[in-house]
């Protein structure tokens, strides 16, 4: 080992002016890494040990996990104001993780900060760019030749920036973590949604748009606002078909797509130990679709199991010392309690097109009559960041063996994910999937793929009516396969096995037949399967890039001429005036989603470019003047044309734009481009009845003001032809609302109230321009 002033040295000068882990070295002798691949960046359970008992005794109450997590990060633990749901927490990650998607724009917007490295842990997984066409290696290579330009940009970006790089084939970013980054009582954020994943292994871990991941990369403090905690306790255990996917289903049919939003879903209660490691990942995983700032389950055996299996038994003994600090408090106040008895609970199945509408497996063939669903399944899809582990796929293997004994395939199409490179290499080796071959299914590369609308799929045209069951997370309206009539539903891995060789949604595997191919009844057993595997993992193939100790020579360089990445130019600062005259670009009717703001699939070759991807801003919102997607009024020639056109057009000749919205907007992916696009097209301002949290965080980072309605009803009284000023912002200040002037075309005025959630430092974003041009005048 090197000297240890020397070893100091070396991390003051990798690490810049951050100090946080260079603590580490000087303050914690006993040292436990934090992953295998960053050697020198230690797990401080004494820093977070040290911070929780600072804020214990100011608080003078017993602590919820979550807040012995959050509050062990802060920057200032003495002095900073904790009030639950109001105040402003100044908090330090210990990493950031960042999907090949938003990593682009994460990255672009790092070089433009001009600062020369990333001060805390941080990594790229490639995992949303390889769409699903043949299987898994034909769609690997074409996805390497397709993308070379934009994996070579993150590659030597990682390089030059000390970020670690994952290659394509890697698998999915949130199973990557959860195999080699999370651990009890990290806090990590990543530019994805689903980053909750690593609540199952006892992390605070949340989804976060890039500008956020650049301040933390930068060593900036974090600001978040201060999360509402939501207790779940399980009793019971699980059992027969019901999984761990039921549990997240269930409360996502409680709580709605909304109902988390602001606060951490925290399970907690006797039936937590009938759950798996990977099982609680599902869970938190899928706590995205309520709206949840994050989730987490408390430290315990089966989490020291997995760890112990991924090679990091090393932690789970460190985990064991600090356990106090890494389970809540007896007798923690949670600002809502749900209780669910495990034993109780039913198979599920939530669906079509939005992820809370959940029916018990054994109703949804009667409710899908009644509504006129296709019962028919075309497609069924297992797999993606919320279910493709070990244990996923060992259960529907159970179902399929079970299927192919009695001479059955699947009477519907099968395709299989599997979440990262360990888990393909394990199931080959272990013949789970030569298994799901054999009942039909086409094994796929270890990525994203139709979970984010890559998929090439043929066996539909666009407009068919049909339906596609999978474990996936989402199913909103064409996000799959961009049809808008796939009926697409989400359940466990095994019941959409069983369903896929079904062949129909009235198939109810608890209480139906089969029939075998000597033309007698069978019903299919509740599938059994270890939760990890008997042998070690087979880690498969090697796809990781260490970032050089030296990167002075490293190159990052983007083509002035390419149509997939382009340098960012800083957006312009506020004027110091009031947003008067606003024209209406959109109402939008119902559910807007990132994925309508900023669709997926085809358009996430653009995610580099911020001009070329503007073309996809808002085209799937539903303009309430004519019920349509993707056609507006355009005020000044009064025709009709697509959004992303009429928003140019409005930006050529000078015309600042607003965008009306209704409930919970921006619900969906983390994705900023949704905030980047309407700024980079010349808006000013967000309306809506209510947003979801990652979306108005990026919007506010980019300079824009999203704002609510102090009366809901008041969307009622604009129109898309009115003309909207703002008043106000020369005195904008935290708590003080903003006056709204509804300009109509017949010269009458109506004056309304607008909410904002604005603190004093997003108030400095608003009138630098952007949180990035609020950073380089604070460096200057």
């Amino acid at each position: 080992m090197a000297p240890y002033s020397l070893l100091v040295s070396r991390l003051q000068k990798a690490l810049g002016a951050r100090q946080y882990h260079v603590a580490s070295v000087l303050c914690q002798r006993a040292k436990v890494a934090m992953s295998h691949f960053e050697p020198n960046e230690y797990i401080r359970y004494d820093l977070l040990e040290k911070n929780i008992n600072i804020v214990r005794k100011r608080l003078n109450r017993p602590l919820t996990l979550s807040e012995k997590i959050v509050y062990g990060h802060l920057d200032d633990p003495a002095n900073q104001e904790i009030e639950r749901g109001k105040t402003y927490l100044r908090l330090r990650p210990d990493r950031v993780a960042m999907q090949d998607a938003t990593a682009q724009m994460a990255m672009l917007q790092f070089i433009s900060s001009g600062l020369p490295r990333v001060a805390v842990p941080s990594t790229i997984h490639c995992d949303h760019l390889i769409e699903a066409q043949l299987g898994g290696e034909k769609d690997l290579r074409r996805a390497k030749d397709i993308n070379q330009e934009v994996y070579n940009f993150l590659a030597t970006a990682g390089a030059k920036y000390g970020v670690g790089f994952w290659r394509p084939g890697s698998g999915i970013i949130h199973q990557i973590i959860l195999e080699n980054y999370a651990y009890p009582g990290v806090l990590l954020i990543g530019t994805d949604s689903h980053t909750p994943n690593g609540g199952g292994l006892g992390g605070i871990c949340i989804g976060v748009g890039g500008a956020d991941a650049v301040d933390v990369m930068a060593g900036i403090p974090w600001e978040l606002k201060c999360p509402k905690v939501i207790g779940v306790k399980l009793t019971g255990s699980l059992s027969g078909w019901t999984s761990p996917k039921d549990v997240i289903l269930k409360v996502a049919g409680i709580l709605t797509v909304k109902g988390g939003t602001g606060a951490i879903v925290e399970y907690h209660g006797p039936g937590v130990d009938s759950i798996s490691c990977t099982g609680m990942a599902t869970i938190c995983n899928m706590g995205a679709e309520i709206g949840a700032t994050t989730s987490v389950f408390p430290y315990n055996h089966r989490m020291k199991k997995y760890l112990s299996k991924t090679g990091r038994a090393d932690i789970a003994n460190l985990a064991d010392e600090f356990k106090d600090h890494l389970v809540p408090d007896s007798g923690c106040h949670y600002d809502q309690l749900i209780e669910i008895n495990l034993s109780e609970l039913k198979p599920h199945i939530n669906g079509p097109f939005t992820p809370d509408l959940a029916h018990p497996v054994a109703e949804v063939g009667s409710v899908a009559e009644k509504e006129g669903w296709p019962l028919d399944i075309r497609v069924g899809l297992i797999g993606s960041c919320t279910n493709s582990s070990y244990e996923d796929m060992g259960r529907s293997a159970a179902v399929a063996k079970q299927a192919l004994a009695h001479g059955l395939q699947c009477k519907s199409q099968f395709t299989i994910t599997p979440g990262s490179e360990q888990i393909r290499a394990t199931i080959e080796r272990d013949g789970y999937a030569q298994i799901l071959r054999d009942v039909g299914g086409i094994v796929l590369a270890n990525a994203c793929g139709p979970c984010i609308g890559q998929w090439d799929r043929k066996d539909i045209k666009k407009g068919e009516k049909n339906t596609i069951v999978t474990s996936y997370n989402r199913n909103f309206t064409g996000r799959n396969d961009a049809n808008p009539e796939t009926h697409a539903f989400v359940t466990s891995p095994e019941i959409v096995t069983a369903l896929a060789i079904a062949g129909t949604l009235k198939f109810n595997p608890e209480t139906d037949f089969l029939t075998g191919k000597d033309g007698k009844k069978f019903k299919l057993e509740a599938p059994d399967a270890d939760e990890l595997p008997r042998a070690e993992f087979d880690p498969g193939q090697d796809t990781y890039q260490h970032p050089p100790k030296d990167s002075s020579g490293q190159q990052v360089d983007v083509s002035p001429t390419s149509q997939r990445l382009q340098l960012l130019e800083p957006f312009d600062k506020w004027d110091g005036r009031d947003l008067e005259d606003l024209q209406i670009l959109i109402k939008v009717k119902g559910k807007c989603t990132t994925d309508h703001i900023s669709a997926a699939g085809p358009w996430l070759k653009f995610r580099g470019h911020l001009d070329n991807i503007s073309n996809n801003l808002l085209i799937g919102a539903i303009n309430v003047e004519n019920g349509k997607a993707n056609s507006v009024r355009n005020a000044i020639t009064q025709e009709f044309g697509p959004v992303p056109d009429t928003a140019r057009y409005y930006k050529k000749h000078g015309i600042r734009w607003v965008v009306i919205g209704d409930e919970n907007y921006g619900e969906g992916s983390s994705r900023e481009h949704a905030a980047l696009e309407p700024r980079h097209l010349g808006g000013r301002a967000i309306i809506t009845k209510s947003f979801a949290r990652i979306h108005e965080t990026n919007l506010k980072k980019q300079g824009l003001l999203p704002l609510t309605f102090a009366d809901p009803a008041d969307y009622n009284k604009i129109h898309p032809v009115d003309k909207l000023t703002i008043k106000g912002l020369k005195d904008f200040a935290p708590g003080k609302p903003l006056t709204c002037i509804i300009k109509h075309p017949n010269g009458t005025q109506e004056t309304i109230l607008l909410n904002h959630t604005f603190n004093e430092t997003q108030i400095e974003w608003f009138r630098a321009g952007s949180a990035l041009n609020r950073m380089k005048e604070l460096q200057k």
